[in-house]
């Protein structure tokens, strides 16, 4: 969840690390640092806070040379502070490292180091890492960069945990290592200079070029070359590969947030994840990056799902999907429940793992274990080159560009997209006629101009925000399709506006949740005309009854809901199955307009980051 950033070459380092971790602010905010190396020496500035208390220190105390590598830190160990800040030093101050992932044995290798007369100056894991790797390399009895490289994979062999890794060693001038377990990290390729970073976010303005590095891989990283290695001295296997989009991709442009641009995007990256995917003549859709024949993917009994946060609820509403149209059985498990349980595979069963970044840590790990069960398994994600994407057999890339907000916007709607092209593929091996499959086509290329139709109510959106920003909870609640939404919209409101808000099925209500109801406490309810229409109002008559407010996304020209709700969000006539999109759209809005009215931090709400790569 932290983000690292490295260069060497022949420019001046610091303003290039500062930049990059300004691009990776999103993966933690809470402290951040930089380490640079000249004349035999590492130099640090270390500071709490946002990037710019550190760029303020560097203002006042500058630090120069050509190499270096820097963090912007999402807290697991110890507080943030300007000690817990990396990058962490040996005792010689000879080493530093930055780190992203967890040290799980980190107590075990902190004591054993202070019974040998080691002191410690953090409270964090990382530092345990720094001080193993001074002793192991000063027990070497050597310098330079085989002596240094031996010391790391004796120090990694002796950690247990996760880690992406970029560490300077001051008796090697020449070169930033890294290495990677379970956390992301590549390796970016530019002219006379060479960078290591968590998300190639931060590095794209100056190369688009990059090598993925896979779990077990460590790097030695110079200005005009860099190595791949595996930790028995073998040279490893990486590829390099473009990056698809440009610097400007990860701008905010003329918004004011990252979020509010990322979901006016959804008309276009909707067309995106549809582009060359539908196939009107034949009434299906195109997906050859699952790498299953038609005969494999029709002796498909059952799909199990693993997910998390936003992922989980796109993958409910796409076993909804699958379900009605192809009538396979489906089911998706939080991702981190999944991987503690034993679930049974049958020999026909399918594996899908949903997310968005594809480094998702407990994501990757359902995945490997639905491998090791003998699963066939596919990824739906967004990351070309991420670790769920490589480890695959195959799957669907969403094609949404780079989303920078830690609340996942588009990344929703085009995983929902997604899983609905599957569906359509499946039924159209099975059971669905072609005129069913032609309908939900046009159904599908529908929706991007129906969103558009949404971000266009934006403005009266943000006035029913602002209406209702002073409320200490809220209630989302719909039925069939719209009750995935409800739960996406109850999250979206939480994470950024810090408001509670819970969602449930709408005729849940009645078992418990209706005894929060008052006159303080808004109920969103999810009711376009669908088939579950009339049941949903008289859901939200049982609130009105005991007074509480009622907002209602509901479909443009519904009179009727407009006498019984004190605020109505209009969306367009749409499919049962498809109308939850237009509505989450709308949720989205309203959550980040309430957000901007209560004035929080809308991109970087508290205690959260983008990409989650720790348990």
């Amino acid at each position: 969840m932290c983000g690292i950033v490295a260069c060497i070459g022949t420019r001046p380092a610091a303003p290039l690390l500062v930049e990059g971790l300004r691009r990776l602010e999103y993966r933690g905010y809470d402290s951040a640092g930089v380490g640079l190396l000249r004349d035999g020496k590492i130099e640090t500035r270390k500071r709490a806070g946002r990037i710019d208390a550190l760029a303020a220190l560097l203002a006042e105390r500058p630090i120069s040379g050509t190499v270096g590598i820097s963090h912007t830190r999402w807290a697991t160990h110890g507080p943030p502070t300007d000690m817990n800040s990396h990058p962490h030093l040996d005792a010689t101050g000879k080493i530093a490292v930055v780190h992203n992932g967890v040290i799980e044995n980190h107590a075990a290798i902190r004591r054993d180091l202070e019974a040998r007369g080691e002191t410690f100056v953090s409270d964090t894991d990382t530092e345990a890492l720094a001080r193993l790797l001074g002793q192991l390399y000063a027990e070497a009895g050597a310098h330079g960069e085989a002596a240094f490289l031996e010391a790391l994979r004796r120090a990694l062999r002796r950690v247990s945990g996760a880690y992406g890794l970029a560490i300077l060693c001051a008796d090697c001038p020449d070169a930033v290592f890294g290495a990677r377990k379970g956390s992301p990290l590549i390796v970016g390729i530019g002219r006379e200079e060479h960078f290591l970073a968590s998300d190639v976010n931060a590095i794209v303005a100056h190369t688009r070029e990059v090598a993925y590095l896979a779990d077990g891989d460590l790097a030695v990283v110079r200005a005009h070359d860099f190595e791949a290695l595996r930790m028995d001295d073998r040279e490893a296997t990486v590829a390099v590969s473009r990056v698809e989009h440009d610097a400007a991709a990860a701008e905010k442009g003329d918004f004011p947030h990252f979020m509010l641009k990322e979901i006016f995007e959804q008309p276009h990256t909707l067309r995106n994840a549809l582009r060359g995917r539908l196939n009107p003549e034949d009434a299906t859709s195109v997906l050859g990056g699952l790498n299953m024949t038609a005969a494999e993917l029709r002796g498909v009994e059952r799909i199990q799902m693993a997910a998390c946060g936003t992922s989980w609820h796109a993958g409910l509403l796409g076993e909804m999907l699958i379900e009605e149209f192809a009538r396979i059985p489906c089911e998706v498990d939080y991702a981190s429940e999944f991987r503690y349980r034993n679930p049974p595979f049958g020999r026909n069963t399918l594996f899908l793992a949903i997310t968005q970044s594809g480094e998702t840590a407990d994501t990757l790990a359902a995945l490997r274990e639905a491998k090791r069960k003998g699963a066939r398994v596919l990824g739906i994600c967004n990351v070309v080159g991420s670790s769920i994407a490589r480890e695959a057999g195959g799957g669907l890339y969403l094609h949404a560009g780079p989303e920078i907000g830690v609340a996942s916007t588009k990344a929703f709607t085009s995983q929902v997209t997604a899983l609905a092209l599957l569906a359509l593929y499946l039924g159209r091996l099975h059971h669905l006629s072609a005129l069913e499959g032609a309908r939900l086509i046009r159904d599908l290329e529908n929706l991007p101009g129906q969103i558009e139709e949404v971000l266009a109510q934006s403005e009266r959106i943000r006035a029913i925000a602002q209406r209702f920003r002073g409320a200490a909870s809220v209630l989302f609640l719909g039925r069939r399709f719209n009750y995935p939404v409800a739960l996406e919209g109850a999250l979206k409101l939480k994470e950024i506006s810090y408001i509670h808000a819970e969602g449930y099925p709408a005729a849940e209500m009645k078992h418990g949740p209706i005894a929060l109801v008052d006159e303080r406490t808004p109920s969103v309810f999810l009711c376009p005309r669908d088939g579950m229409y009339e049941k949903t109002l008289n859901n939200l008559e049982e609130v009105r009854a005991r007074r509480g407010p009622v907002i209602a996304v509901a479909t443009e020209g519904d009179r009727e809901i407009a006498h019984k709700a004190e605020a109505v969000i209009p969306i367009p006539a749409a499919p049962d199955h498809f109308a939850p999109l237009l509505a989450n759209v709308a949720l989205q809005l309203f959550a980040y307009h309430a957000a901007v009215a209560l004035g929080r931090d809308v991109d970087k709400p508290r205690n959260l980051a983008k990409s989650v790569t720790v348990e």
